[in-house]
């Protein structure tokens, strides 16, 4: 292989790590306000609709 196509297999690593954590930085903040939101009380409205 060319110096070219490790640069090219090396930018290509870098970004699929780059946006994988930005991935898996959004899952797990998605799960950490779930369950910040599901501790909070019910609000007034929902509770007159059950």
């Amino acid at each position: 292989m060319s110096a070219h196509a490790w640069f090219i297999l090396a930018s290509y690593a870098i970004a699929t790590l780059a946006i994988g954590g930005a991935a898996l930085a959004i899952v797990l903040d998605y799960r950490a306000l779930k369950r910040a939101l599901d501790k909070l009380p019910a609000s007034p409205d929902e509770e007159a609709r059950k």
